[in-house]
């Protein structure tokens, strides 16, 4: 877990990295004074809201990179490559905050199919739902703002990753189940 202050630079890195992107077209490198956990790989997303409303999103749902680097790439991806979404535009960054969720490992949940939604707890899970070519994730905070059960959490899983809303009943399904411990840009601060 990440403390509040190791939070708020994650927030702080994620804003620069956008910041100096959009401004001048470079890649930030991180620096080597972040405390530790920076340097653990960690999965993470970085979420871009612009008066509470989402426009942008992506991250790496698996700890491959370390989590300094990972928030990096995430960021800029974020604001410039999330095919739903324009390009930020510099002007508009006033605008957006930014929210980091910072991700526990993906696990399996091997279990009958009907069983599934006994195994996750909406709030504090998020679904990666998997078969064949397809897949599709969802963080824990969208169950929660959109007040599903643990069905309807599966059932828009399947329908993200491009599959039947039934899918996750079928064998062959991998459902995943991850945490994420959020922080959102202006919680405890004034920007």
């Amino acid at each position: 877990m990440l403390t509040e202050e190791e939070g708020r630079l994650g927030i702080k890195l994620a804003r620069e990295a956008i910041e100096r992107y959009l401004r001048e077209g470079v890649k930030i490198k991180a620096s080597d004074d972040l405390p530790p956990v920076f340097n653990d790989k960690r999965g993470v997303f970085v979420t871009l809201n612009k008066y509470d409303t989402l426009r942008g999103c992506i991250g790496y749902p698996y700890p491959v990179f370390r989590l300094k680097d990972a928030i990096i790439d995430a960021a800029i991806s974020a604001a410039v490559s999330d095919y739903r979404f324009p390009p930020v535009r510099k002007e508009e960054l006033s605008d957006i905050r930014i929210e980091l969720t910072v991700l526990t490992t993906p696990r399996v949940l091997r279990v009958k199919p009907k069983d599934l939604p006994k195994h996750i707890e909406v709030g504090k899970h998020g679904l990666i739902i998997k078969k064949g070519i397809y897949q599709g994730l969802l963080l824990p905070q969208v169950a929660t703002e959109y007040n599903w059960t643990a069905e309807e959490f599966l059932c828009e899983t399947c329908w993200k990753a491009g599959l039947p809303q039934d899918a996750w009943l079928e064998e062959g399904t991998e459902v995943s189940v991850f945490e994420g411990q959020i922080f959102k840009e202006g919680d405890d601060e004034d920007g």
